[in-house]
């Protein structure tokens, strides 16, 4: 065998082990696109929350929207990314230091958020499968 056709042999066969034993861990088995709506509660006190999410793949874009007394804990509304790994949701406001992470099941999602007051419990529910707004009547 030839010096070219031996490092050709070699480098399919690192590349096709290397891949063979990988696992993609951002496959997302669910769809959080739509309007969730539900509540924060932190040591602080609760507030109520909106958020406007689509997911193309396992990537997620949107925004979040504070309501309540928890708005002295997080900037009141603004940009949200995140991603979906299997079935949880995690997601950042961009333009707080908010942070959430949410197992979802269905048409519900809970887990734990952090921001400017600590942690806070996060409990969500899906009220419309569209990140539309909804039309006015």
């Amino acid at each position: 065998m030839d010096r070219r056709a031996f490092i050709g042999t070699m480098a399919a066969l690192l590349y096709g082990s290397g891949c063979a034993g990988r696992v993609d861990r951002t496959t997302a088995t669910v769809d959080v696109t739509g309007l969730w709506e539900g509540s924060a509660l932190a040591a602080v006190g609760h507030g109520t929350l909106e958020l406007r999410l689509e997911q193309p793949g396992s990537r997620v874009q949107g925004s979040i929207r504070n309501y309540e007394a928890m708005s002295a804990c997080a900037t009141g509304e603004g940009p949200l990314e995140g991603t979906v790994a299997d079935d949880v949701f995690s997601f950042t406001q961009t333009n707080s230091p908010v942070t959430g992470e949410m197992r979802v099941a269905s048409e519900q999602m809970s887990g734990v958020g952090s921001g400017h007051c600590g942690r806070f419990q996060l409990t969500l529910r899906r009220v419309n499968t569209s990140s539309s707004p909804a039309p006015k009547p």
